[in-house]
């Protein structure tokens, strides 16, 4: 059976780097890419003192599912495992490769440990959002009562955490992909910029074509978590996530389900603005105006981005080749 290549994407990552690519060399991945995202800090120089792995450094930060994408091309390997700069492989892959191997098996997710060296209960695992979910997500209402039913099923806080078996949405932070399904699905959809929901997007688009996704938890990773993200600005961070979580309702909710979902995005980022603004002042302002006037648009039908299955992705330039 051919290995399993690996691709990391970067933006910023010089702390973590170093210990994501010697870990993946040190378990026997041989085939590896970064794809960085025009860092500012010491990523490169850290990449290129390991010979082994190449690098492909964009001239500016195309995003999350961009920058996947040209990964997984550069790679001719089957199966090619998505990491996080800021997780670290502890095990072997062969379990992983093994079940993405399978028939109708599109993809399959390990099992991510804190710094403690727990499972990461809620963020490892999640079955696919419903307009419940987000609308509870949306409120804080899972912060405030991480128990309440609608939590405990989105985040398979019912699950066993040592129990293999078939799931909806492993974390992208530690993700094996069948490529030929990648290239099927015509890659992560690029439009999710610069991150937030592309990985979700995908595994549904997966789902919806008839294909198993798979949790093995024999394979394992220690994920420190949000080391890129802590980079981006309050604001960048805020819209972002916003931004393509009302693109994703758009593309996979009801007509119903969607404008439910972007009519309470309006009301929750008004009432959970108002304090943020007296905290934040105009900043945190401008950043709930643009939230609000964005989920406006949609909701209103003056922005259709994202309603029609026509073009995910970017198979067209796949064709002829291109965190």
């Amino acid at each position: 059976m051919q290995p399993a290549g690996a691709v990391v994407v970067t933006w910023n990552a010089e702390e973590q780097i170093g210990v994501c690519l010697d870990a993946l060399l040190a378990q026997g991945v041989t085939d590896v890419v970064v794809v960085d995202n025009a860092s500012e800090d010491g990523t490169v120089a850290q990449v290129r003192r390991r010979p082994a792995v190449r690098l492909i450094a964009n001239p500016w930060n195309r995003g999350f599912a961009a920058a996947a994408n040209q990964g997984i091309e550069a790679l001719d390997a089957p199966c090619v495992l998505l990491i996080n700069p800021d997780a670290e492989l502890l095990t072997p892959l062969d379990a992983m490769r093994q079940a993405c191997c399978l028939p109708g098996v599109a993809a399959v997710g390990g099992k991510l440990l804190d710094r403690q060296g727990r499972p990461q209960a809620g963020f490892m695992l999640r079955r696919f959002p419903t307009p419940a979910a987000l609308i509870s997500e949306l409120f804080g209402l899972n912060r405030l009562w991480p128990a309440n039913p609608i939590n405990r099923r989105f985040r398979c806080l019912d699950l066993d955490p040592e129990a293999p078996g078939e799931v909806e949405q492993p974390a992208g932070a530690f993700l094996m992909l069948r490529r030929e399904v990648w290239r099927e699905l015509g890659g992560f959809e690029e439009s999710f910029y610069p991150l937030w929901f592309e990985d979700v997007d995908w595994l549904r688009r997966a789902q919806m074509a008839g294909y198993r996704i798979l949790y093995e938890p024999r394979v394992v990773a220690r994920h420190l978590g949000a080391g890129c993200v802590r980079k981006m600005s309050w604001e960048q961070r805020q819209y972002a996530w916003y931004d393509n979580l009302f693109r994703y309702v758009a593309r996979h909710f009801s007509s119903a389900g969607c404008r439910t979902v972007l009519a309470a995005g309006i009301l929750a980022t008004a009432v959970r603005g108002a304090g943020g603004i007296v905290r934040a002042g105009l900043p945190a302002a401008r950043v709930c105006a643009r939230i609000i006037q964005t989920a406006a648009r949609r909701l209103l039908g003056g922005d259709r981005q994202g309603l029609n299955y026509g073009g995910h992705g970017r198979a067209e330039q796949f064709a002829g080749g291109s965190s």
